[in-house]
């Protein structure tokens, strides 16, 4: 295990007493948001706010970084965007339902909140639903040039041309409940974490795919490094990082490897914006930094005791936050002093 610098500052901590559901940084502002599970957002830069948003839980999170806001998503059905100010204005309301996965992009402003079978679009000319799917859409992403949006579903993926909306999507098939989905930087790929404690990845080129598996958990998280290089996942115990250069990891193995001693699973991966590292969360509320390509390890002061449930860098790298399953939550400082 490589030992942390000394001259690193030490972390900014935090107690929110709820789950942490999602983070973000909004470099207008230049604060960090923590969508907690009392429904409330936490907004912290040079001081903490407490923003009341929803009536329940805030179940998901995106960052709006097109407007300068936060969006979250809750069990009282209101998909919300808010202002590092505190402004809350609500973007979709669906009595009964729970908004529990969001994204949105950030040169188009487009938002995407699936919802039992459809997609819910909002930000453009007018609000659009997208499907049905064949079954409940799990999550909803979209290509890294916004021109079209993938919804994961039991069975497969469906991508919908967000140019020509009303045409038929494009069906990548695959037995199986798929949960997570992340197009690789440049859109080459798109990966799906599944229930079958598995991944499974198309080449969107020609439409051949590849299954990566032996995976001990359920994978919740995956990033690219941004190079699109590797891919890494939670579901194991250190970092699994499947090599994408050339056609792709078909008959490769991962890269592997952990600065920790202990058997403990990865629960929450978060690539850098600028390098090839990759931040790992871990259940036991662990936080390292590593390099697939010089399987290096950085593993920051331990300000935090329960399973990681977010994970998000400042566009610059300079900033790591992190949130926990119990409400505790960090944002360390990688300039070394």
């Amino acid at each position: 295990m490589t030992a942390a610098p000394k001259n690193l500052a030490p972390p900014r901590e935090f107690r929110f007493d709820a789950y942490v559901s999602g983070i973000g940084f909004e470099p207008k502002s230049n604060t960090f948001g923590f969508a907690v599970g009392d429904g409330t957002l936490r907004v912290i830069g040079e001081v903490e706010k407490t923003i009341a948003v929803h009536k329940g839980a805030a179940l998901s999170f995106a960052l709006d970084i097109k407007n300068g806001a936060f969006l979250t998503g809750g069990d009282d059905g209101r998909l919300c965007r808010v202002t590092p100010d505190g402004a809350v204005t609500e973007l979709l309301v669906l009595k009964g339902r729970w908004i529990e996965r969001l994204s949105a992009h950030p040169v188009t402003g487009l938002i995407a909140a699936p919802v039992g079978k459809e997609i819910h679009l909002l930000g453009g000319a007018e609000p659009l639903r997208l499907g049905p799917c064949p079954t409940t859409v799990s999550d909803a992403v979209f290509s890294p040039d916004g021109s079209r949006i993938a919804g994961a579903h039991y069975g497969g993926v469906m991508i919908w041309n967000l140019q020509q909306p009303a045409t038929p999507p494009r069906k990548l098939p695959w037995k199986g409940s798929h949960l997570y989905l992340s197009y690789a930087p440049g859109g080459r790929f798109l990966a799906s974490s599944m229930q079958e404690m598995a991944l499974h990845c198309w080449r969107l080129a020609d439409g051949s795919d590849m299954q990566m598996s032996g995976y001990p958990a359920k994978v919740k998280a995956m990033a690219w490094t941004p190079d699109a290089k590797f891919l890494v996942s939670s579901g194991a115990p250190g970092f699994v990082c499947w090599p994408f250069v050339g056609k792709g990891p078909q008959g490769k193995p991962p890269v592997e490897f952990s600065g920790r001693k202990e058997d403990v699973m990865v629960t929450m991966v978060a690539a850098h914006p600028k390098a090839s590292m990759i931040a790992a969360g871990y259940a036991d509320g662990h936080v390292e930094v590593g390099d697939p390509e010089q399987k290096k390890i950085l593993p920051l002061a331990v300000a935090l005791t329960a399973p990681v449930s977010a994970l998000a860098w400042s566009p610059d790298g300079r900033f790591l936050a992190a949130g926990t399953e119990t409400g505790e939550a960090a944002i360390y400082d990688l300039q070394l002093r």
